[in-house]
Formats: C-alpha cells, structure tokens, sequence
C-alpha cells in the first residue's frame, strides 16, 4: 500500500460512525428559509433515497424544509452548475458520490475542479461487493483470478453499473491490475440489469454496492466473492475482504455520499451545517436504513472531507491512467 493509501486509510477509518449519540432537538444551524438539496441522479435512486430519508431527520432540527431538486444530466454537470453559481449561504446544497470526483477528472475535467465547491460532509460509505453465479463454482477472489488466467483469452467479462471510468469499472481494473489479468467490462444502467445478467450467464462475474444485491445473496441466487472495504459487512459476514484473501486492492476505493456547497462558504458555517447533518443521522428511522443498506456511516466533518478530497483525486487520476481513461 503506498502513502496515499495509508493516509486516506487513517483519514476514512477516524471517520467511520463510532455510534448513535443522545439526539439534539434543535442544532446551531438554523438557516433563514427553505434549504434547497440538489440531487445528480433520478428519483428512486439510492442518492434521492438517502437524502429523502435523512431530510425527514434533519427538518425538525432545523426548522426549515428541505427542497429536494432531481438535477440529473450531463454526468452531474448540471446539478454541480447549480450549486456552483449558488450563494455561499448554506441555502443551497448538494449530495455527491465519488463518480463527481471521477467526473471531473475525465469528461468534466476543465470544466469544473474541486476548488470550485466547499466539502462539507461525508454521511456513507458503500463498499464493493464481486459477485458470481450459483452454478460458476466461484466462491473466492481466488477463484476468480485463477478462472480469469485460465481462460483462453485471459480476461473475464464483468458487469457493474455505469460506462467505462465508472466507479465500479475503475475498481475492478485496480483488481484486475493487480492479480494479472483482463477485463471486459460490461457496464449497465442500472444494479438490477447487472443482477439479471449475472444470474443469466451473460457475464462471468459483476460488481455492485451490497444494498441492491443483499436479497439475491441472501437468497443464494448470486454468491459473494470477496468485499472492497476495510472490514466485512455486518449483513454479509461470510463474504470475505480482498485484503483476508492476500489482496491489495486499495479498500479506499469505496462510494461515498456526502454534502458540497459552493465555495467560499464560512468554515463556521460548514461546521455547523455537518454537524446538524450529522445529527440527523442519529434519528432511529435514519440508522435503520442505512443497517438495510449494508452501508458504513461516517461522521467525516469539513477538514477530514478537504482531506480525503485530495487524496481519492491522486488514487483516481493514478488509476483512469494506468487504464488509459486520461493520459
């Protein structure tokens, strides 16, 4: 593991929710009007889940609503305009993933940067979870690799969702880097088609975060080969880490959600903002949720979040070179 790798450890690992606190009825931040919280995806999306989820927590603290915007398109170009032109008054918010990071340094690189926002918080952190078919006889990362380098051709066909630099795409090439081998990567629109192929046959292999994939690897009809995180998951105990299985893949490399603004915001402002957030995600209704999703929280405030922002931009713009998606 290289210095970056053992930094963004450290910075993800403090980070992680050391557990549920007394709850607060109200929070320092107490904005001035409705708070509008910009979205890069979809309704009934994970993202728009999340944020729906933890707003119903988080109005009652603050005393203001928050108005949900679906900003979808352009790869996140168009919620990232919106919230890039915004006041830096904490009134207009978003939620991004780690694919805004990747963005930006692929098909959006010029046109927005990480100086451009304020890094505000991280609530989740969403593993990685390789996944076989019942009948594929794969039950490890050893498995894999090995059926990998015994094929004729030496490569495996994987499907995850999202195109070429995707999050997923990006953490099976470090795999694939790795343990010597190729891959053919099929990228879907959405977890459930990358699901029905897997069972279907129609790829060796796939990739997904555990939330959508725990019924069908509750069910057996898909197996667990191996975990990209630091730790097993407690929904999915018997599937193991890369790093138990002799692997180096670097277990940072995990999706996020987290809360950005425009630049420029107050760092008393930030803080109080994170913190309100935070507290929100205390709500009993919130934590159960994300127990369902097979997420890890995370209490990663206004420092630790600039932090980790520099770091995960050297891990992806070394690995979307290595891969050839920038040069």
């Amino acid at each position: 593991m290289n210095v970056a790798s053992l930094r963004l450890g450290l910075i993800l690992s403090a980070a992680l929710w050391g557990g549920p606190a007394a709850a607060q009825d109200t929070a320092a931040w107490q904005p001035e009007g409705p708070v509008n919280l910009i979205l890069h995806t979809g309704p009934g999306g994970a993202s728009d889940i999340f944020a729906r989820t933890l707003a119903r927590s988080l109005e009652p603290i603050i005393g203001q609503p928050l108005v949900m915007q679906n900003a979808q398109g352009g790869a996140g170009a168009v919620q990232m305009a919106q919230v890039m032109r915004a006041d830096p008054d904490g009134l207009t918010l978003g939620v991004n993933t780690m694919s805004h990071f990747t963005a930006m340094l692929g098909n959006l690189n010029g046109t927005f940067s990480p100086e451009d926002f304020t890094w505000i918080a991280v609530f989740q952190f969403d593993p990685h979870v390789v996944m076989a078919g019942p009948d594929s006889g794969l039950t490890s990362m050893e498995d894999l690799i090995a059926a990998a380098k015994a094929a004729p051709d030496g490569q495996l066909t994987i499907g995850g969702y999202g195109a070429a630099g995707s999050v997923q795409h990006l953490a099976v090439s470090m795999l694939a880097q790795e343990a010597g081998f190729a891959i053919n990567w099929v990228g879907f629109d959405s977890t459930p088609e990358v699901l029905t192929a897997l069972m279907g046959g129609h790829v060796d292999a796939a990739i997904s975060n555990p939330g959508p994939a725990l019924p069908f690897l509750d069910s057996g009809r898909v197996t667990g080969l191996g975990i990209l995180g630091h730790d097993r998951l407690e929904a999915l105990p018997e599937v193991a880490t890369f790093a138990e299985q002799g692997l180096q893949t670097n277990p940072d490399w995990q999706q996020l959600r987290g809360l950005f603004g425009p630049a420029d915001m107050p760092e008393d402002l930030q803080e109080a903002i994170a913190e309100a957030f935070h507290t929100a995600q205390q709500d009993e209704e919130f934590r159960a949720f994300e127990a369902q999703s097979g997420v890890v929280g995370s209490d990663m405030g206004p420092a630790a979040y600039r932090d980790y922002v520099s770091q995960i931009n050297d891990v992806a713009s070394t690995t979307m070179r290595e891969v050839g998606l920038i040069e």
